[in-house]
């Protein structure tokens, strides 16, 4: 499955940005679970949600009650809207699959940058 990320950008602490991923590559979009996310530069990339269906979300600490993230198996799109967005948010975000019951996410986007700055 092929992923593209859209919806970075620069946003002022306390805005809001809503990301997009869109698949391609797939008739089965809805058997994939579906992840976020992020790498601030000297960091680790660190899982900010996952979905495999309104049943199955987690989210990181750091993001609870600021972040949703959802999906739309018929666009074969994922989203992830950010809300009261801290600076210590900005990283490059990237969209990632995996098959329903695999271990690792195996397919991944190019990222999306996000800065949160004044």
């Amino acid at each position: 499955v092929q992923l593209v990320e859209s919806g970075g950008g620069l946003v002022q602490p306390g805005g809001s940005l809503r990301l997009s991923c869109a698949a391609s590559g797939t008739t089965r979009f809805s058997m994939y679970v579906m992840g976020w996310f992020r790498q601030a530069p000297g960091q680790q990339r660190e899982l900010v949600a996952a979905i495999y269906n309104r049943f199955s979300i987690n989210y990181s600490d750091s993001v609870k009650g600021r972040f949703t993230i959802s999906r739309d198996d018929a666009l074969r799109t994922v989203y992830l809207q950010m809300n009261n967005l801290r600076p210590e948010d900005t990283a490059v975000y990237y969209c990632a699959a995996k098959w329903r019951g695999e271990p690792e996410f195996d397919s991944w986007g190019q990222g999306t940058q996000v800065t949160v700055s004044s």
